[in-house]
């Protein structure tokens, strides 16, 4: 038996995937969007299945509050400070060579969303907001790639496949973002035991779309509470033919008419990211260096600027930590970076 064989034999084995099957997702190119909680879970599954190719898109870098559930990550990373693509792909080139990695460090935004997602065949979500997941869904419905949403706080969990022109999308059944304020990570906890069941089976969804097709997945919305014990499937909204996506095609995340700063789940923060400004990371670490104390490597720039903590990407953006306001957000950046 030849090496592939060998490695992959026991998922061979299962007549569903077989020889074939194993065939196409050895051939098929993957992203996977924001990697925390559900998307470690689901890079390290799909390496480990044999994805051809799997591009990974993370604007975070690892801390250590990661470490309880987002099991590709390290207390080294988290010391470090690296960005959570750049640490997921060294660790799955360890676990198979055979995949092709693609870490992206950046923000998912209109502006870069068509490149990212050129020629990709179907998309993971374990983003951790309503706004993103908006602009993946027209990406995807424009493009006709299925994506398989999750999200999981606390001991909850819910999971749904799209198919663009088959079930319904995002924002049929999610026509706007909830109004007011949601619960988050931060405010009611999770469990890893949610987030690792919950994108098990959005992997579960990928391979068998990847192995069967459009018609392999049943347009069900599943929900979970691990400490309940309690599962629940659903028949999902049928498609809105007056849906603003997928009835009336008008994507307006996708041509960014929609899109504004962004507060981070869980993390008290805003993200600037309104233009893309390339910044010389060591020159601004020379001149925040007389303010306080700068870490700073080729991905990232933190400084603790009290009561705030200021980080900056190469390409401009920042996440300002320590406020939910928009325009202290901005000052604090238009201050210490430039407006």
């Amino acid at each position: 038996m030849r090496a592939a064989e060998s490695r992959y034999s026991r998922q061979i084995r299962f007549a569903p995937v077989g020889e074939e099957g194993q065939s196409k997702i050895s051939a098929a190119k993957v992203a996977i969007v924001g990697c925390g909680a559900l998307g470690t879970v689901q890079a390290e599954a799909m390496t480990r299945a044999g994805v051809g190719r799997l591009r990974i898109i993370d604007r975070d870098f690892v801390e250590v509050s990661n470490l309880q559930r987002q099991f590709l990550f390290e207390e080294s990373d988290a010391a470090e400070g690296v960005p959570k693509a750049i640490a997921a792909a060294r660790r799955l080139a360890r676990v198979n060579s055979q995949v092709e990695l693609d870490p992206i460090v950046a923000d998912l935004t209109p502006a870069n969303v068509e490149d990212l997602f050129e020629h990709i065949d179907l998309i993971l979500d374990g983003t951790d907001n309503f706004e993103t997941r908006f602009l993946i869904n027209d990406a995807a419905v424009s493009s006709g790639v299925p994506w398989i949403y999750g999200a999981a706080v606390g001991s909850y969990g819910i999971k749904m496949a799209i198919v663009p022109g088959r079930t319904a999308c995002f924002r049929c059944v999610y026509p706007e973002p909830p109004r007011g304020a949601q619960p988050t990570c931060e405010t009611e906890g999770v469990l890893a035991s949610v987030t690792a069941a919950i994108a098990a089976l959005q992997v579960a969804d990928a391979l068998k779309l990847l192995v069967g097709g459009p018609q392999a997945v049943d347009a069900r919305i599943t929900t979970m509470d691990v400490w309940q014990g309690s599962i629940r499937q659903i028949d999902a909204t049928p498609r809105d033919p007056e849906c603003p996506c997928c009835g009336l095609r008008r994507f307006e995340y996708l041509d960014g008419s929609r899109r504004a700063p962004v507060s981070l789940c869980g993390r008290n923060a805003v993200q600037i990211h309104e233009r893309s400004r390339p910044v010389d990371l060591a020159d601004l670490a020379r001149r925040l260096g007389s303010l306080a104390p700068v870490r700073c490597n080729e991905f990232a720039l933190r400084v603790a600027l009290d009561p705030y903590e200021l980080t900056v990407f190469p390409d401009g953006r920042a996440i300002i930590k320590g406020t939910t306001d928009v325009g202290v957000a901005r000052s604090i950046y238009a201050r210490y970076v430039g407006a």
